[in-house]
């Protein structure tokens, strides 16, 4: 089985935290490879990153038609291009947001996100709307850091302990999302330290991507994501050969 996740974002530094992190969930038989545009934004933080990325996940996914892919992954916070994905290939396209929201609701009956930085909480209680899931949702705290420096270990993890505690404290949450895919490494020490469930998207989703290939499920074309009928002008628009 073959999945392939798209960072959106153009950072090589989090294809390789997304790698490391996937490698480690992956079952036994699933080929996994990290991919991400070779020009976009740095990170996805804004209105305007996330309308660059998602034309940099489309780009991807149409240049990726003659691969054999059994799975599609998109690793933003936001599901960033999702929709888009889903259009454009009939095999599972997982965000890690709806995989990790949807996750939590499971585990517990509430949820509290830590996203970064504090500009995107209104982006992160958009697609928590989008999925219905507001009254599940006890809080979005977002935490002063750039995306960016999600790769100062220290400072995250200082970071991220400490919101965390406050969201056990003043949420009353009975678990915790991880809100960006380069936290990942970050999920199994928190909940150990918290002691309560802490959802990584990007492992979630790569499970949900692997059982729904695995069951022979897809996207459904009859309507909502049939292919669009303008494929040459979206081709034309990031610049891939039909």
């Amino acid at each position: 089985m073959n999945i392939r996740i798209i960072n959106p974002n153009s950072s090589k530094e989090f294809v390789n935290i997304i790698n490391n992190s996937a490698q480690e969930i992956a079952s036994v038989g699933t080929a996994i490879s990290v991919v991400c545009p070779e020009q976009g934004v740095a990170s996805v933080e804004s209105h305007c990153d996330e309308a660059i990325a998602s034309l940099g996940v489309i780009s991807l996914v149409m240049n990726a038609k003659n691969d054999e892919i059994d799975g599609w992954v998109v690793a933003c916070f936001g599901d960033t291009g999702v929709a888009q994905c889903r259009e454009l290939t009939d095999k599972p396209v997982i965000g890690i947001t709806e995989a990790a929201l949807f996750s939590a609701c499971m585990l517990g009956d509430s949820f509290s996100i830590l996203t970064l930085p504090p500009r995107t909480i209104k982006h992160a209680r958009r697609v928590v709307m989008e999925y219905g899931l507001s009254d599940k949702c006890r809080n979005i705290r977002g935490i002063d850091l750039s995306v960016v420096q999600c790769l100062d270990e220290q400072l995250v993890w200082s970071a991220f302990l400490e919101e965390g505690r406050r969201a056990l404290q003043e949420d009353q949450c009975e678990v915790l999302v991880l809100g960006c895919a380069g936290l990942s490494q970050w999920a199994k020490p928190l909940q150990k330290e918290l002691g309560i469930p802490v959802v990584d998207g990007v492992s979630t989703a790569i499970k949900f991507a692997e059982a729904f290939a695995s069951l022979g499920l897809g996207i459904s074309k009859s309507l909502t994501y049939a292919m669009p009928g303008n494929l040459n002008e979206v081709a034309d628009a990031v610049r891939v050969k039909c």
